[in-house]
């Protein structure tokens, strides 16, 4: 893609701004190497479509492939480059909190990415002891109602059915408003005064829970509502 324009405005966009490329940069940036990293945190990407725009990174240089001693997948490393977008990344996400929150739907509440950003939120070193059970119910969920996330040493690993060891913090609350936990919306506080959140398990980790589950990179951002197109 191409504008024919000398402006740097232009010349970032012929870059940028094919679908999936800007959330794909985000998943580099938050840590995802493997390409099957990458689609988890994109969801309904294909993997050609992915494979082709891994390719147009590279050539742009905001991405390096490199695969270890006898591994048989690719790793994909921010260069730079790409690292040098995360305040603009940011800055986005930042727009899209003040003028674009209204547009989230009950059914772009994925549980999957939510469980992939809440793995990744895990602090290890907050959290005492060799492993920690996190268990999740998501009460107006039909088909998976539980989750987990194993913590052992500095791995962190999400798990679908029950691993058969003692839960040591246990959530129970609807998806969105986890979310909204997450995103820094409410405060666990009032959610559990509410009796819209039910947080149980080890006093020290209840009590500091945001400590070891950090929030957001945005639930200190800014939010002033913007009003919602007639």
């Amino acid at each position: 893609m191409r504008y024919g324009q000398f402006c740097p405005i232009a010349k970032a966009t012929e870059i940028l701004g094919e679908k999936w490329t800007i959330l794909i940069l985000r998943e580099l940036l938050m840590g995802a190497r493997r390409f099957s990293e990458l689609q988890r945190g994109l969801g309904d990407v294909s993997p050609a479509l992915l494979s082709n725009r891994l390719r147009t990174l590279e050539a742009h240089g905001l991405v390096v492939r490199r695969r270890g001693s006898g591994e048989r997948q690719h790793q994909y490393f921010p260069t730079a480059a790409c690292e040098a977008l995360l305040p603009v990344l940011v800055a986005v996400g930042e727009w899209g909190l003040v003028w674009a929150r209204h547009n989230v739907l009950d059914e772009e509440l994925d549980v999957d990415l939510l469980l992939l950003y809440l793995e990744r939120s895990i602090q290890p070193d907050q959290l005492p002891g060799p492993q920690t059970v996190v268990r999740f119910r998501f009460a107006d969920l039909c088909d998976q109602k539980d989750f987990w996330l194993l913590v052992a040493g500095d791995r962190v690993e999400l798990c679908v059915v029950d691993p058969g060891r003692d839960v040591n913090v246990f959530f129970e609350c609807a998806l969105r408003t986890m979310h909204d936990l997450f995103m820094g919306e409410r405060s666990y506080r009032s959610a559990i005064e509410s009796e819209d959140l039910r947080l149980e398990g080890d006093p020290a980790l209840v009590r500091n829970v945001g400590r070891w589950l950090k929030p957001s990179l945005f639930a200190d951002s800014p939010r002033q509502p913007a009003a919602a197109p007639a």
